[in-house]
């Protein structure tokens, strides 16, 4: 019995800090992307370990590795096999889908319909609509469809080379953040709600109630700003008109996509089922090749393997996070939230959050919204940034995102989504 506590606790001080590796290898991720450019002999190498989607990947393959050493391959097994991977397998079913090229025309040509609406310059308000409007559909198609579409729709009006890095990182960290908070209007749409709708009986008017209004607010004030610092240099990408024009389709065939990815998202929590439409769609796409592009399969999976990786590391940091969760004060524990999910994952906090008994009605409120209002501050705090990374770092230098450039451009954004979530 000894022998096993003993075994038990030096698998969690392991796991901590292979975690606490991974988290120092992610915020160096893009010292690696430089380091590959300096050195082109060993540029491959580089390369894989400057990928942000990789390093948590790696080091649960490491954790993995160290526990069949300490307490041999069966249960080292048997807790891989213990934890849940939907989450990973609907985000890259999800972004695979909402990324093709009749989802892509749908969206771009109403966004497009309604920015030669409204009196204002085209650009300036393709790029508001989103960051604002396309974060805030994320509470209907979820969160992880709505970053893929936001950054496809993004990426040749704002995150390409031609833009000064500084507003780069400052409409990132709008579109984090707002994604993050956008989700919380309905009661399924967002990881860290979903973790605890059930069983705090959050249906989906409480969120609209309670939450909702609140993240609309804020994101509609995060949009505006960062739009209007960016203005002057809007429009100098690829021009939406340029984009819509290369991807028109048929409205029957961007209505079956449109299908497929309902689909996936009402079923999103069996991966049984979603998997099996998956490969419908597949098949489809093949089916009618003359109106696809190719899927983004690769960005996907490499998704999938980062959020799958934070899923087998996370699984070792209850014995210290819950403990922190449980013992502060409402107030307190916002704040603590906010800084916790830029280290965790907003979705694995509110879990722990959840499996406290008798937790007050101020905490359960004051941890889901410092959860989500942190969850654009880093790669890892909400599910949905690693695609976000995926499908746009090629528009910024050394085609990587750094995490200190991230943090600074979410600042501004976080502190907006905090006040309005305590204040308001």
């Amino acid at each position: 019995m000894q022998d096993d506590i003993v075994h038990n606790q030096l698998i969690q001080l392991v796991g901590a800090a292979i975690f606490g590796i991974a988290l120092v290898h992610t915020f160096c991720a893009k010292q690696f992307e430089v380091l590959a450019h300096r050195h082109p002999k060993h540029a491959g190498l580089l390369h894989l370990l400057g990928e942000v989607e990789v390093v948590f990947g790696f080091w649960a393959f490491v954790l993995i590795s160290s526990m069949a050493l300490l307490t041999g391959g069966s249960k080292a097994i048997a807790y891989a096999e213990s934890l849940h991977y939907t989450e990973p397998l609907f985000v890259f079913v999800v972004m695979v889908v909402a990324a093709s090229k009749p989802v892509l025309s749908a969206v771009r040509r109403v966004l497009g319909g309604l920015a030669r609406i409204v009196p204002l310059p085209t650009p300036m308000v393709l790029a508001w609509l989103g960051l604002a409007v396309v974060p805030l559909m994320g509470s209907l198609i979820t969160e992880p469809a709505a970053m893929t579409l936001a950054a496809l729709m993004l990426a040749p009006q704002i995150f390409h080379k031609g833009m000064p890095e500084k507003l780069k990182y400052a409409a990132l960290g709008v579109l984090f953040v707002n994604i993050s908070i956008g989700g919380t209007l309905t009661s399924y749409a967002a990881p860290p709600v979903l973790m605890v709708a059930g069983t705090w009986s959050w249906d989906t008017a409480f969120m609209a109630h309670t939450f909702g209004w609140k993240a609309a607010i804020a994101v509609l004030v995060n949009a505006t700003a960062v739009v209007i610092f960016l203005r002057k240099h809007l429009g100098k990408g690829v021009s939406a008109g340029n984009s819509d024009a290369a991807l028109q389709v048929p409205w029957v065939v961007s209505l079956v996509h449109l299908l497929f990815l309902a689909g996936v998202v009402t079923m999103a929590h069996h991966p049984v089922l979603f998997l099996g439409l998956f490969l419908f769609f597949l098949g489809y796409t093949q089916a009618y090749e003359r109106f696809q592009s190719p899927l983004i399969l690769k960005e996907g999976l490499l998704v999938g393997f980062f959020l799958a990786g934070l899923v087998v590391l996370g699984g070792m940091q209850q014995w210290w996070l819950q403990p922190i969760v449980s013992g502060l004060p409402p107030t307190t524990l916002f704040f603590s939230a906010m800084g916790l999910t830029a280290i965790t994952d907003n979705a694995a906090l509110t879990y722990l959050g959840s499996l406290i008994a008798g937790i007050s009605e101020a905490s359960k409120y004051m941890l889901v919204a410092g959860a989500v209002a942190g969850g654009g501050l880093t790669v890892i705090a909400n599910a949905p940034n690693p695609a976000g990374v995926a499908l746009l770092k090629s528009g910024f230098q050394d085609d990587s995102i750094g995490a200190g450039g991230l943090l600074m451009g979410a600042l501004l954004p976080t502190a907006v989504a905090a006040a309005t979530f305590l204040i308001l």
